[in-house]
């Protein structure tokens, strides 16, 4: 447990006090204070249930919902304090893996309280801002959770981008690629998940700012209110974002299949071709490989060599009609874009 305080007019945020000290400072409403709980063992668990029934008397049911961690975000309202979960992303988030951790926490009149398992990058950047400016303890808790929240959804634009540049290159890789390519499939259905996550949490959380940020809550001033729509207005852009990647990932199967189609399609092409090819010289093998004793040509002395002309031929002249109507040995249709660039290099006329 660690407890920030700060008091009104003060030039510093103090720190070092004990659970028995918490009853003292929350009684002074000029003072603000952050107790910042965790649960990564089972004692600091049962320290932090202690803390929020005895000293705080929260819902016990808030309390429940706090110890778990598999809540989705949502927030609730009690006379003097406001419950919410919020998710931030864990460090080994990427495009292909999108988790989250749950953020749990409490904002009454002067006090923030924030509850989680894992270490969160967000709270100990605040951490390190409050020690070394009072800043944002002198606008009140309402301002401290905002900064809170504003830099734990700062922190999924790195993944949103990782998601963008993984889509383009997953485009790129599906053109590129000679056969059906089932790795690609793979990374397309994984991405696909990790899409519907971050679309299904920034959803849930974007309601839980909304209602922060549009003056539901006593606990938070009007003054302040600016500060959470801006957060909202970030989260907004970040769901926005999710919706349109989950349509392009949409279109990378499309692609995907299109281009194994089209692969398919060639090698079916080239084996009827060579059918046809193959056809008439069968045709013309199975006719004179028949036993018959009276058949024309049959004691020519130079019939053997006569008919394999006559084979090659006609081979030969299927291959160049094929090649003629385009159906074999086709050229790549020449980029518009180069044509244009080319005719632009070349020397104007006066």
């Amino acid at each position: 447990m660690e407890v920030f305080l700060y008091r009104k007019d003060s030039d510093e945020v103090e720190e070092g006090f004990t659970k028995e000290d918490l009853p003292a400072l929350l009684a002074d409403e000029t003072n603000v204070v952050w107790v910042d709980l965790q649960g990564e063992t089972d004692e600091k668990a049962n320290q932090a249930k202690d803390i929020l029934l005895n000293v705080f008397h929260f819902h016990y049911l808030t309390v429940e919902d706090c110890l778990e961690t598999r809540n989705q975000p949502k927030i609730e309202a009690f006379p003097d304090y406001f419950y919410f979960i919020v998710h931030g992303v864990k460090p080994e988030t990427n495009s292909a893996n999108f988790v989250t951790k749950e953020l749990d926490g409490y904002l009454g009149k002067n006090f923030v309280v924030t509850f989680h398992v894992e270490r969160f990058k967000s709270i100990k950047k605040v951490k390190n801002n409050i020690r070394s400016t009072t800043f944002a303890c002198q606008r009140g808790a309402a301002y401290l959770l905002h900064q809170i929240l504003d830099q734990l959804v700062d922190l999924y634009m790195p993944v949103v981008d990782d998601f963008d540049n993984t889509i383009n290159e997953l485009e790129d890789r599906a053109f590129r690629m000679k056969k059906g390519n089932t790795v690609i499939l793979e990374e397309i259905m994984d991405l696909r998940r990790s899409v519907a996550r971050l679309k299904r949490i920034s959803a849930r959380q974007l309601d839980v700012l909304y209602r922060l940020s549009h003056g539901e809550f006593p606990q938070i001033p009007q003054n302040i209110l600016p500060f959470y729509r801006d957060v909202h207005d970030h989260l907004l852009r970040i769901s926005d974002l999710a919706e349109s990647y989950r349509d392009l990932v949409s279109g990378l199967f499309d692609i995907h299949f299109s281009v194994t189609a089209n692969k398919t399609n060639e090698v079916m092409k080239l084996l009827a071709v060579f059918s046809a090819i193959m056809l008439p010289l069968s045709l013309i093998a199975g006719i004179y490989g028949m036993n018959f004793e009276n058949m024309p040509e049959l004691k020519t002395a130079n019939g053997y060599y006569l008919t394999l002309a006559f084979m090659f031929a006609v081979g030969f002249g299927l291959l160049v009609y094929f090649w003629y109507k385009g159906w074999i040995f086709e050229k790549e249709d020449i980029n518009p874009k180069t044509e244009t660039e080319e005719s632009d290099k070349a020397p104007m006329g006066d």
